[in-house]
């Protein structure tokens, strides 16, 4: 039998973009609010319609510059200077996940270090970081004291998705620089991890473990008083992309 295309139901792909980062010692995430329907005036993930013309990768770091104003790293090009961290996460293909059509979405991961305010871009009215505590909670507040939950879509299970993603990676590999300045002490990798793991860390342990883990770290040589106190190491990370032995999330 010829392959006939009428005979297969149209859908549209999108891009989700789970963008987080580390401010004032929370993990926080991008969100954008609609300003267009469906969901106008609610709070979603960035993201967008992948064009015809381009991949899903490329789609990805599309809407990462013009919904972030970040530039994913690419790690073929040695010589550009840090760009986001940016990942494929999953799949979400719920016939009923979008009240236009059927949509299937392809959802990226993104991390990058404490980042400015972020701009709204395409069909967004507004843009800021919310933490992420707060983004999953139903009928959740910011800071500002703003409803920025329930999250439009199936958004809410995306970026819930995305943490745990985060979360667990930092355990076994060194993706938890992905949040740090190209150089930077060990008390601000520790509050990475803690602000990920919503966990609080004893310092001296955690030090020991990070220096002791071959290939995570090296230092730079510099020394930097920036957190107070005195002057602190710096380092920058090193070679290695999985740890060994891994750094493990305390039971909670």
């Amino acid at each position: 039998m010829p392959y006939d295309p009428s005979a297969f139901p149209p859908f549209a792909v999108t891009v989700d973009l789970v963008v987080l980062t580390v401010r004032r010692d929370a993990l926080c995430a991008l969100a954008v609010r609609r300003g267009e329907p469906p969901f106008q005036g609610c709070w979603a993930l960035p993201g967008g319609f992948v064009r015809a013309d381009e991949d899903l990768a490329h789609a990805a770091a599309r809407e990462l510059a013009e919904e972030a104003g970040l530039r994913a790293h690419d790690p073929s090009e040695p010589g550009q200077d840090h760009g986001a961290h940016l990942e494929q996460l999953a799949t979400y293909g719920d016939p009923k996940r979008d009240p236009r059509m059927r949509v299937v979405s392809v959802a990226h991961l993104a991390l990058a270090p404490d980042l400015p305010a972020p701009r709204a871009g395409g069909d967004a009215s507004n843009a800021r970081w919310a933490s992420v505590e707060e983004l999953l909670q139903q009928g959740g507040f910011d800071h500002d004291v703003e409803p920025v939950a329930p999250l439009a879509f199936d958004h809410a299970q995306i970026l819930a998705d995305g943490v745990e993603r985060a979360r667990s990676k930092i355990e076994y590999s060194s993706l938890a620089t992905a949040f740090c300045p190209p150089e930077f002490t060990v008390g601000e990798l520790r509050r990475v991890y803690e602000a990920v793991w919503g966990v609080a860390l004893d310092p001296r342990n955690f030090h020991r473990k990070v220096t002791g883990t071959p290939g995570f770290l090296v230092p730079t040589g510099g020394t930097t008083t920036r957190q107070g106190g005195r002057p602190a190491q710096l380092f920058r990370a090193g070679g290695a992309t999985l740890l060994n032995p891994p750094m493990l999330r305390p039971e909670v």
